[in-house]
């Protein structure tokens, strides 16, 4: 899957997951943090436990250690190499 596809694929799951219905794939930035204070969409904790449940259903990949969590789930762009990298296909 070319990294556009996967980007505007990942992007519209997390809306989905998430229940960002007001949001639009284009208005979360791939590069932007996820999380913190410096984050446009502001995810807290329960929203990272829905990020890790939609890779675990969507890629067949489950993170077990919360430092490799916080690493994958800081941005869109982190997520995509870490589906990228972890690709069983």
């Amino acid at each position: 899957m070319a990294h556009e596809e996967l980007e505007l694929k990942l992007k519209t799951q997390i809306i989905k997951y998430l229940n960002l219905m007001e949001l639009e794939p284009a208005d979360i930035k791939t590069d932007a943090p996820l999380f913190g204070p410096d984050s446009p969409i502001d995810l807290d904790s329960i929203d990272a436990i829905e990020l890790s449940v939609l890779l675990e259903r969507e890629y067949d990949l489950k993170i077990t250690d919360p430092k490799q969590g916080k690493k994958v789930m800081a941005s869109v762009e982190k997520m995509i190499e870490y589906i990228v990298a972890n690709d069983k296909a």
